[in-house]
C-alpha cells in the first residue's frame, strides 16, 4: 500500500487548479490537447502503479520466506540456533536485512508521477472552464429542446455511433444542478436534480445521497412557486432523514404558505381567479428563460432547430446554382467557381469548394497556437474587447457600448486568431481569392480571422457593421465601415452550428470548404439591418470558420454608391 501521505499529495495535486483564465471550454480545437495531457498522465499513473506493485511483490516474497523460516525455527529454537550458520544469518537479518526492508517499504515510488502531474497541472482547466462547459450543456438543452435523459445518455442528434461516449453519472447530473443553483437558475437546478434522482431510483450507485438531492430539488421547486410539489419532495426527504433540520423547518413553512394560498383562492372572486390563472400561464411560458432573454431569442432558437425558415415556394423558384467567372476573370474563365443562391433579401451567396483540405489544415495549423478568447469592436471607442456572448476561440471580443473598447464577448463562445497575408503563402492566396471572386479590394479589409467554437459554441444575434449610434466603430482602423462579410466554413458540423439571419428567417448550414458572402451595407452606404445574424450553438462536432470583413475604403470604383438609401 502507498503511504497515506502520498495519497494526500496525489489528491491535493489532482484537485488544485491553476488560477490562470484559460477558457478551455470555448474551443474544441484546444480542448483536444487536454485529451493527450490526460493520456500522458494515465501512462505516468500506470508506471507508478507498476512500481508500487513491484515493491509490494518484493516485500511479499520476503514475508513468505521468513514465514516458513520462523515457523520451522520456533519449533526447536535451541536446536535451530545450535547450528552456527543459522545463528550468523539471524544476526545478519536483524542487523542488516530488516533495515533494507524498512528502506524499501519507506521508498516513495510516486516521485515520477507527482513530478509529471505537477508539470501538467498548470495546463489543467479551472473552475471557470467546468462551469462554462456545464452552462454550455444547459444552453444546448434549451436551444434544441433536449430533455435531460437524452443528454445524460449521450444520444444526441447527429452523434457518430463510432464515437465512444460514457453516460452521465448521478454525480455528473448533480454537479450540473449545483452549478445552476449557484446562479439562482432554479429551472435547470430542478431538471438536473430530477435526473440525478431518477438515476438513483433506477438503481445506479452513487456517492451522492438521495437526501442531498431532495434538499436541492424541493427548494428549487419552491423558488419557482410550486408549493405543493416542493412539499411532496420535502416529505419524501423526511422519510429518509426525519431529523433533517432544514427540511423540518421547510415542511412547516411550506404547509403554512400552502394553507394561506388556498384560503386566498377560496375567498377571491371570478376576476381575481382569471388574473391569477393568467399570471400562472405567463410564468409558465417564461420558465427557464435567462434574465437577459433577448426579444428575438425565440426566433433565433427556432431557426437554429431548422424551424420558422421564411422562404416561399415562389421565391425559392428564383434561387439558382451556377458557374461563376466574375465577368470573365482570367483565373475563372476555364475553371469557374460553383455559386449557389442561399437567400434573396438580403442576397446571401454560397461559393462551393473555395478552400482545399490542405489549405484548411494549414490555416488551422497557423491559428491554433494563438487562439484567444474572441473579441468584438466597442461601438463607442472602436477598440476590440473580449466578447462574452460569443463562445468560440481568440475568446470573442465585442465593442462595449459604454466605453467603445473591445471586451470579452460573453454571448460569443469561441476563440479566434488573426492571420496576416505575409505569414504564409496560403493566407495570401486566400485573400487574393476573396478579392478575385467578390471583385472587392481586400487591402483595406481586416486580417483573416479564424475562429474555433467551443462546447455549445455560439454567437448570438448581432450586426457586422457599425450603426449610426456607434459613430466611432472601427475608428482605429481608418477604413470606414464593414461593407461586406466573407465567411468560410472549414469543417462540417454534424448537428447545430448554423448561421441564421433572425430578421428575415434565413438559415445557412456549414459545409466544409464553402464560403458565404453578403453585403452589410447598401450601395448608398446605409446599413442593411436585415443582415442581423447569429451563429447557432454547436450541438455535436467541431466548428472551424474563418472570415474576412471587407471595409468601405478602396471600393469607391468597385461598388459605386447610389443616392437611394435602400439600394
Amino acid at each position: 500500500m502507498a503511504p497515506r501521505g502520498v495519497w494526500c499529495v496525489l489528491l491535493t495535486c489532482l484537485f488544485c487548479t491553476s488560477s490562470a483564465d484559460k477558457d478551455f471550454f470555448t474551443s474544441i480545437g484546444q480542448m483536444t490537447d487536454l485529451l493527450y495531457t490526460e493520456k500522458d498522465l494515465v501512462t505516468s499513473l500506470k508506471d507508478y502503479i507498476r512500481a508500487e506493485e513491484s515493491k509490494l511483490e518484493q516485500v511479499k516474497k520476503w514475508a513468505q520466506k521468513l514465514d516458513v523460516l520462523s515457523a520451522t525455527a520456533t519449533q526447536d529454537p535451541e536446536g535451530f540456533l545450535g547450528h552456527p550458520v543459522n545463528a550468523f544469518k539471524l544476526m545478519k537479518r536483524l542487523n542488516t536485512e530488516w533495515g533494507e526492508l524498512e528502506s524499501l517499504v519507506l521508498k516513495d515510488m510516486s516521485d515520477g508521477f507527482i513530478s509529471n502531474l505537477t508539470i501538467q497541472r498548470q495546463y489543467f482547466p479551472n473552475d471557470d472552464d467546468q462551469t462554462g462547459a456545464a452552462k454550455a450543456l444547459m444552453r444546448l438543452q434549451d436551444t434544441y429542446r433536449l430533455d435531460t435523459q437524452t443528454i445524460s445518455t449521450g444520444e444526441l442528434p447527429g452523434t457518430n455511433t463510432d464515437v465512444t461516449m460514457s453516460p452521465m453519472t448521478v454525480e455528473d447530473c448533480f454537479e450540473l444542478g449545483k452549478i445552476a443553483y449557484s446562479d439562482a437558475d432554479y429551472y435547470h437546478t430542478e431538471l438536473w436534480m430530477e435526473q440525478a434522482l431518477k438515476q438513483l431510483d433506477g438503481g445506479e450507485e452513487s456517492t451522492v445521497d438521495m437526501v442531498t438531492i431532495l434538499d436541492y430539488l424541493s427548494y428549487s421547486i419552491y423558488q419557482q412557486g410550486e408549493l405543493e410539489r416542493a412539499l411532496d419532495y420535502t416529505k419524501r426527504l423526511l422519510k429518509l432523514d426525519s431529523a433533517h433540520q432544514r427540511a423540518n423547518g421547510n415542511l412547516k413553512y411550506f404547509e403554512y404558505q400552502l394553507a394561506k394560498q388556498k384560503k386566498v383562492e377560496a375567498e377571491e372572486g371570478l376576476k381575481e381567479k382569471e388574473k391569477r390563472e393568467r399570471e400562472k400561464r405567463e410564468a409558465s411560458e417564461k420558465k427557464g428563460r435567462p434574465a437577459d432573454y433577448l426579444p428575438e431569442r425565440r426566433k433565433y432558437e427556432q431557426l437554429c432547430r431548422g424551424e420558422g425558415i421564411k422562404m416561399t415556394p415562389r421565391r425559392q423558384s428564383r434561387m439558382f446554382c451556377r458557374y461563376f467567372d466574375n465577368n470573365r476573370h482570367p483565373l475563372y474563365v476555364l475553371g469557374p467557381v460553383k455559386q449557389e443562391d442561399e437567400w434573396d433579401r438580403p442576397r446571401i451567396i454560397r461559393y462551393h469548394d473555395v478552400l482545399s483540405n490542405s489549405e484548411i489544415e494549414k490555416v488551422k495549423e497557423l491559428a491554433k497556437p494563438r487562439l484567444r478568447r474572441a473579441t468584438i469592436s466597442n461601438p463607442i471607442t472602436g477598440v476590440l474587447e473580449t466578447a462574452h456572448y460569443r463562445i468560440s476561440k481568440r475568446r470573442a471580443t465585442v465593442h462595449d457600448p459604454q466605453t467603445g473598447k473591445l471586451t470579452t464577448a460573453h454571448y460569443r463562445v469561441s476563440k479566434s486568431a488573426w492571420l496576416t497575408a505575409y505569414e504564409d503563402p496560403v493566407v495570401d492566396k486566400i485573400n487574393q481569392r476573396i478579392e478575385d471572386i467578390t471583385g472587392l479590394n481586400v487591402k483595406t479589409a481586416e486580417e483573416l480571422q479564424v475562429a474555433n467554437y467551443g462546447v455549445g459554441g455560439q454567437y448570438e444575434p448581432h450586426f457586422d457593421f457599425g450603426r449610426k449610434d456607434e459613430p466611432d466603430a472601427f475608428k482605429e482602423l481608418g477604413t470606414g465601415n464593414r461593407i461586406a462579410t466573407w465567411l468560410i466554413y472549414m469543417s462540417d458540423v454534424p448537428s447545430g452550428g448554423a448561421t441564421v439571419f433572425t430578421d428575415v428567417g434565413a438559415a445557412v448550414w456549414p459545409k466544409k470548404g464553402s464560403a458565404v458572402f453578403w453585403y452589410n451595407l447598401f450601395a448608398s452606404g446605409e446599413g442593411d439591418y436585415s443582415t442581423r445574424h447569429a451563429a447557432c450553438p454547436v450541438l455535436v462536432g467541431n466548428k472551424w470558420v474563418s472570415n474576412k470583413w471587407i471595409h468601405e475604403r478602396g471600393q469607391e470604383f468597385r461598388r459605386r454608391c447610389t443616392l437611394d438609401e435602400s439600394d
